[in-house]
C-alpha cells in the first residue's frame, strides 16, 4: 500500500504512514493537508514520535519516461511510486521549428548580413536543452522527494545495456563470474532494437531467439550488429543461409533489416548521452550513488517474478535490491508539461501571426497549468471536472481531464487543487 507523506510543525519529514492513519489524523483535525501531488499532511501540534526510517531513492531513466521508487532497504517495502513523463521530443521539435522559422525570417529580411560566428560558445558539460530537461526533471523530483522523506542513499540504472559485457563477455567481476548477466544485456538490448518482435514475419508475444543475419558458418561475427531476433520457424528456415538469399524474393524486407542492423537506437543514445550528466548532478546531493545496468535490473525483476513497468524497474535497479513487498502500491503518474511560453503571438506553420497571447498571467486567481476541480450544476455540461485549466481572458476556461478536453467551464465553478507546477497528475 503506497504511503502517505507527514511533516511536523517544522516541515521536517516524518516516517510516511498508512493511509488510514492520514485519514484518522484528518478526521481529529490533527493534521492539515500540504500538498496533493504527492499527497502529504502536516502535523498542527507538535509531539513525539518515532524514530524515522531512512530510505533508498532507486531512479530508472529513460527517454521518454523515468520511473521513481522510494524504498526500505531494511524491510523490502516500496513507500512511494511514480512515472514521471518527459517533454524532451517535444523540446526537440519545438526548437526546430523555432529554427526554421528564423532562418527564413533572416533569409526575408537580413539576406546579405555577414555570418557571425564568435556568438556560439558552449559552456563545458553542455548538453542540448531536449536532453537537459530530462536530467532537471530528474533532479527536481529528487530535492522535492528529500524535502518530504529521510533519504540516505540513491540507486540509478546508469547503462540500459552494458556494452562491454555484450563486447567481451569473458569479463571477470563478481556480478558476472556466474555468467548470467551477460546474456540479459544482448538479449535485452536487441528485444529494444527490434520491437519485440521477429525480424522475419513480424509475429509477437512467441518466444524469439537470437539469431544471426550474416550465419557464423559464412564468416558472421557475434557483433551486435550481427544480431537480430526471430522466432523459431523463421530461424529454422534460415537455417545457415545467408540473408540475401533468405529473402531474394522480398528485397524490401531484406533493406529494412539491414538498415534497421545498423541503426542505433534513438531512445537508448538518449539515455546514454545523459547518463553521467544525471549521475554527476546526483552526486552533488552529497547522498551515496548505487548504479546499475540495464540487464541487472531485468535479472532482478524475473527473479522476483514482477511485470515489467517503469516504477517496478526503478525498484529492480542495482545490486542491493532486497525481496521487494509492492502490494497495494500505485504509481503517481507524473507528465512534465513546462512553464509556458514567451512567444507574443501564435504563428501558423508557416511563421505568420495567427492569435494575440495576452501578458496578464492570472485570470480572476487562476492561471494556466493550475489542477482545479469543477462543479457544474446547471447548462449543458453539467458534471464534476478535475484537471489541468488553460485560462482565457473571458474567464472560460478549458479542462483538460482523464477522459478529455472539456471547453467553456467558467471560472465561478472552479475550485484551486493543486498550484501551477510545471507537472500534470494522475493515478
Amino acid at each position: 500500500m503506497s504511503k502517505i507523506f507527514l511533516l511536523d510543525t517544522n516541515k521536517k519529514p516524518l516516517n510516511p504512514i498508512h493511509p488510514a492513519q492520514a485519514r484518522q489524523l484528518l478526521k481529529n483535525k490533527k493534521a492539515a493537508i500540504l500538498k496533493r501531488f504527492p499527497f502529504t499532511l502536516i502535523l498542527k501540534d507538535a509531539s513525539s514520535h518515532a524514530e524515522v526510517q531512512p530510505l533508498r531513492i532507486k531512479i530508472d531513466p529513460g527517454a521518454k519516461t523515468t520511473g521513481f521508487v522510494l524504498v526500505n532497504d531494511a524491510t523490502g517495502e516500496v513507500i512511494f511510486a511514480a512515472e514521471l513523463q518527459h517533454r524532451g521530443f517535444q523540446i526537440r521539435d519545438a526548437l526546430t521549428s523555432r529554427r526554421q522559422l528564423r532562418r527564413g525570417r533572416r533569409n526575408r529580411k537580413t539576406r546579405y548580413r555577414a555570418p557571425r560566428f564568435n556568438n556560439r560558445k558552449r559552456n563545458e558539460g553542455w548538453i542540448p536543452p531536449s536532453l537537459q530537461s530530462r536530467v532537471e526533471n530528474i533532479l527536481t523530483w529528487v530535492k522535492r522527494l528529500q524535502k518530504l522523506s529521510l533519504i540516505d542513499s540513491i540507486s540509478q540504472e546508469l547503462v540500459k545495456f552494458d556494452m562491454q559485457i555484450m563486447q567481451n563477455p569473458d569479463i571477470q567481476g563478481k556480478e558476472y563470474q556466474q555468467g548470467t548477466l551477460a546474456g540479459y544485456e544482448t538479449r535485452e538490448y536487441l528485444l529494444e532494437k527490434w520491437d519485440r518482435q521477429c525480424a522475419y514475419c513480424g509475429i509477437k508475444d512467441v518466444p524469439l531467439q537470437v539469431e544471426h543475419i550474416n550465419p557464423r558458418s559464412k564468416g558472421g561475427s557475434n557483433s551486435i550488429s550481427n544480431l537480430t531476433l526471430s522466432c523459431e520457424k523463421c530461424n529454422l528456415k534460415k537455417g545457415t543461409q545467408d540473408i540475401k538469399d533468405f529473402l531474394k524474393k522480398d528485397t524490401k524486407k531484406l533493406e529494412s533489416i539491414l538498415k534497421q542492423a545498423k541503426k542505433p537506437l534513438e531512445s537508448a543514445a538518449a539515455v546514454n548521452t545523459t547518463r553521467f550528466t544525471l549521475l554527476n548532478a546526483l552526486k552533488a546531493t552529497n547522498l551515496p550513488v548505487e548504479t546499475g545496468s540495464g540487464g541487472l535490473t531485468k535479472f532482478n525483476r524475473i527473479q522476483q517474478g514482477l511485470e515489467k513497468t517503469h516504477w517496478i524497474d526503478a525498484a529492480c535497479v542495482g545490486l542491493g535490491t532486497p525481496i521487494l513487498n509492492i502490494k497495494g502500491v500505485k504509481p503517481l503518474l507524473i507528465a512534465a508539461k513546462g512553464h509556458g511560453t514567451r512567444q507574443m503571438c501564435r504563428t501558423d506553420k508557416h511563421g505568420f501571426p495567427t492569435r494575440y497571447v495576452p501578458r496578464i498571467k492570472f485570470v480572476h486567481g487562476f492561471q494556466t497549468g493550475d489542477i482545479v476541480k469543477a462543479v457544474v450544476k446547471t447548462g449543458k455540461k453539467v458534471g464534476v471536472y478535475i484537471g489541468r485549466i488553460a485560462t482565457r481572458y473571458t474567464g472560460s476556461f478549458n479542462i483538460s481531464t482523464k477522459t478529455g478536453l472539456v471547453q467553456g467551464i467558467s471560472y465561478k465553478h472552479c475550485k484551486t487543487v493543486h498550484k501551477k507546477d510545471g507537472y500534470s497528475y494522475s493515478k
